[in-house]
């Protein structure tokens, strides 16, 4: 099992300073004879014992407040140690509490007073460089720091107190140049640990901002859903009403024809019309269904189809008509080439029912990046912004042409005035075909 680096520092902070104090004790007591009287030798004895009796007292303390505090607790209590990103840290100190600031306080004097004796015990002492942050407030550590650093620098120059102006000085020197070495490191520590904070901050919020968005997704999934189905049942709407709804109005006007008429020859143009239509309205209902294109497109061109469908819509309503084509025919979109067919169909169905004209036109229009299609007829017109369109009631007409101009990104416009007759707009992308 890999240990972490925080499992590590917490084993330091349980287990080192008996290993520092037992190896500062045995050179100190190897070089004791060398820098230490007698009476030095009893107090740094009797000095030892308190070390051993504070450190075993702050051990069981140490054990009882981690084991008492929340996991979450002195979370990213690395900084300091450089020991990383605090992102997933373990507890390794119980900071700021009044145990962990008497366990300081009384250690470092106890540390001083032994380095004093005998300059090996710096090892001991320089527990504090560790420790500082994590156990005093941040000013009152800087202090510890620098108490720290001048029981090494007395170490470095040899021993406490100096004995001569070189001691005092090298004492001076090894003393800033520790504090700076000391209290630098633990102010890159303190940016770090803010550092992985922040982090940890924006992991947090990274992690609810996609969670927010998951749910956004599957909202937007099911609108996008719900939207599809309402388009799919509004294109069989009006393909069943520019289809088969047409045809069978075709139909039945051939048929009062017939019923009206005693011409055998008459009668049997008209029905050979109705069946035409019949056939036809059959065939444009399944294609509808499968969404494909139009019969008259199948074969033809949009020029083409929409040259046989004036024709043949002037031949059953008896209104003269005629097609015009401007610009350079260019082969067209599926989609685009169905929509101004069936855009000129619902209009000239529209013409027949409701216009009562003589006349009417189509002129199919190809100008550069755009295609239009306008339908004029000299009928009786209409008022466009009436809150009724001339389709009646229950008619798909202008929003239905409209619509399907707008769902090829098109237009429709539409101009007319009681009397005056109609002219409507189609302008739509040209987007060519494949």
């Amino acid at each position: 099992m890999t240990t972490t680096v925080e499992e590590r520092w917490a084993q330091f902070f349980r287990y080192g300073p008996y290993a520092l104090l037992g190896f500062a004790t045995l050179l100190g007591s190897v070089a004791a004879p060398l820098l230490m009287t007698r009476r030095e030798m009893y107090a740094a004895g009797a000095l030892l014992l308190a070390v051993l009796a504070l450190q075993l007292w702050w051990s069981r303390t140490m054990a009882r407040l981690s084991a008492a505090a929340p996991a979450e607790h002195a979370a990213g209590t690395e900084r300091k140690a450089g020991t990383g990103s605090a992102a997933d840290t373990t507890p390794v100190l119980p900071e700021g509490t009044t145990a962990g600031r008497v366990h300081f306080v009384l250690r470092t004097a106890l540390a001083f007073a032994l380095t004093w004796l005998n300059p090996f015990f710096a090892l001991y002492a320089c527990l504090g460089c560790f420790d500082a942050a994590y156990l005093l407030p941040p000013r009152a550590a800087r202090v510890g720091l620098l108490v720290t650093a001048v029981a090494l620098a007395g170490a470095q120059s040899g021993g406490l107190p100096p004995d001569s102006p070189v001691q005092w000085v090298a004492l001076g020197l090894l003393t800033v140049f520790n504090a700076t070495l000391a209290i630098g490191l633990d102010h890159l520590g303190a940016k770090e640990a803010r550092a992985a904070e922040e982090r940890a901050g924006t992991i947090v919020a990274l992690e609810k901002a996609l969670a927010e968005n998951a749910a956004l997704h599957a909202q937007l999934v099911l609108q996008a859903r719900e939207a599809g189905v309402a388009d799919e049942r509004r294109r069989l709407a009006a393909e069943i009403h520019d289809t088969i709804a047409q045809g069978l109005a075709g139909i039945i006007t051939q048929l009062q024809v017939i019923a009206a008429t005693d011409d055998q020859h008459v009668a049997r143009e008209h029905l050979d019309r109705a069946q035409a239509l019949a056939r036809r309205s059959l065939g444009e209902a399944r294609r509808s269904v499968r969404d494909l294109s139009p019969v008259a497109l199948e074969h033809d061109t949009l020029s083409e189809a929409l040259r046989k469908t004036v024709a043949e819509w002037s031949g059953r309503t008896g209104v003269t008509a005629r097609l015009t084509v401007t610009g350079t025919e260019e082969p067209l979109h599926d989609e685009v080439a169905a929509t101004l067919l069936r855009i000129a169909q619902e209009a000239l169905a529209n013409t027949a029912r409701h216009a009562r004209a003589t006349r009417a036109g189509v002129t199919l229009s190809y100008m550069g990046d755009e295609v239009t299609l306008d339908i004029r007829d000299d009928g009786r017109g209409f008022d466009p912004l009436a809150a009724v369109p001339r389709t009646g009631s229950g008619g798909f007409g202008l929003d239905g042409m409209r619509a399907r101009a707008e769902r090829v990104a098109g237009a429709l416009a539409v101009e007319s005035e009681p009397g005056q007759g109609t002219a409507i707009s189609a302008h739509v992308p040209l987007v060519r075909h494949g």
